[in-house]
């Protein structure tokens, strides 16, 4: 850190010093390194130590000073600053060969596979959109799923367009009000599974879908490395 002048110089080292010590006090800033190539990974940190300078003692040192500093990441993993997103809709399968030669949409409930291109596991965020009476998602691998009820939290079945969204970690249900839906899940059974590295098959099922019946999945893949 420098300045053309002693006091320019202090006034610069202060107010920097100020953005990383908040941390202490508002929560863990976020430390980006973007790539020349567009890409960017991310991580959240607090301050740690290292604002007292090495107090140099050249003939400079009332205008220049640098700080080595240690950061603290609760997680320790890198966030790609892009989401991996999977988009799943209700759609009726067609014969490849009746009447004509047909393609159907690759995009519809049921199996699907889902990759992860990150280091380690994530745990994804998933919003359901009605009609369903009866949402269950499962990690084939494992055997792990959880199922989503509606009706356990007195709501009847999720109509046309009605959202409720899924968080694995920490475990939160929200309702598009907002409202809390964590009784909804197959609770002691549920297991809010995550992704590992690689390709995963799930399966997304709807009961009671119909016209726009959807599953959006969303995650942030994590990396050891910037």
């Amino acid at each position: 850190m420098y300045g053309a002048t002693h006091l320019e110089f202090v006034e610069r080292w202060r107010q920097l010093a100020r953005a990383f010590t908040r941390t202490l006090r508002d929560g863990p800033g976020t430390l980006k390194v973007a790539r020349p190539d567009g890409t960017a990974r991310t991580i959240a940190v607090y301050y740690q130590d290292g604002w007292d300078g090495q107090g140099s003692r050249s003939a400079s040192s009332a205008i220049f000073d640098s700080a080595v500093l240690t950061l603290l990441c609760e997680d320790p993993y890198w966030l790609d600053k892009q989401p991996v997103m999977v988009h799943r809709e209700y759609g009726v399968g067609a014969d490849f060969l009746v009447p004509y030669p047909t393609v159907s949409s690759s995009q519809v409930l049921g199996a699907t596979t889902v990759t992860n291109p990150g280091d380690v596991d994530v745990w994804p965020e998933w919003t359901i959109t009605g009609p369903a009476s009866l949402i269950t998602f499962t990690r084939e691998d494992t055997g792990d799923s959880f199922v989503l009820d509606p009706t356990a939290v007195g709501h009847g079945n999720l109509l046309a367009g009605e959202q409720v969204t899924v968080r694995t970690d920490p475990p939160q249900v929200r309702y598009q009000d907002g409202s809390n839906w964590i009784g909804a899940l197959n609770w002691p059974s549920a297991t809010l599974w995550s992704l590992p590295p690689g390709s995963t098959d799930v399966t997304f099922q709807l009961d009671g879908a119909g016209a726009g019946s959807a599953v959006d999945l969303t995650f942030y893949p994590k990396y050891e490395t910037a």
